[in-house]
């Protein structure tokens, strides 16, 4: 069965009681649930990984890149505007990321219109909230 990683950066696992205003209601459990329900259609796979430290979500790309995983989805949260580390270790991987952002991120704060990591991505998707993680899944079942 073929794998696409997720990889999912600081404060998400709050999704549902975080500012839900900005990023809705759904937790961060429903979001993956509804994702790799989708993906069991096309008999994919979803492998999960959620963190509020960026060395972390690094060895789990390191460690994906090693299994040979190739496709991935990645929400780098607030690390998107300021980690050149986790951009590096996107670019360095051979895994394909999309980067979703559940909100509008050139709606928001001057700071956030900026992404570091998006450079190292294959497409980047802001502002459709969960539907984005969606829409990711299903760009990257058509490379």
């Amino acid at each position: 069965m073929k794998k696409i990683a997720l990889l999912n950066g600081p404060n998400l696992h709050r999704l549902g009681k975080r500012e839900p205003e900005i990023y809705g209601s759904r937790s961060l459990e429903d979001i993956v649930g509804d994702l790799r329900r989708t993906a069991g259609h096309f008999d994919v796979e979803i492998e999960h990984y959620q963190s509020n430290h960026e060395g972390d979500l690094i060895e789990k790309i390191h460690e994906w890149s090693d299994a040979g995983i190739t496709l991935g989805i990645i929400n780098p949260a607030g690390l998107t505007h300021t980690s050149v580390a986790l951009r590096d270790a996107i670019q360095a991987s051979p895994i394909r990321f999309v980067e979703v952002h559940l909100s509008n991120i050139h709606q928001r704060e001057e700071f956030r219109h900026h992404s570091v990591t998006a450079p190292a991505c294959v497409a980047q998707v802001t502002g459709m909230g969960p539907q984005g993680y969606q829409a990711a899944l299903h760009f990257l079942l058509t490379l």
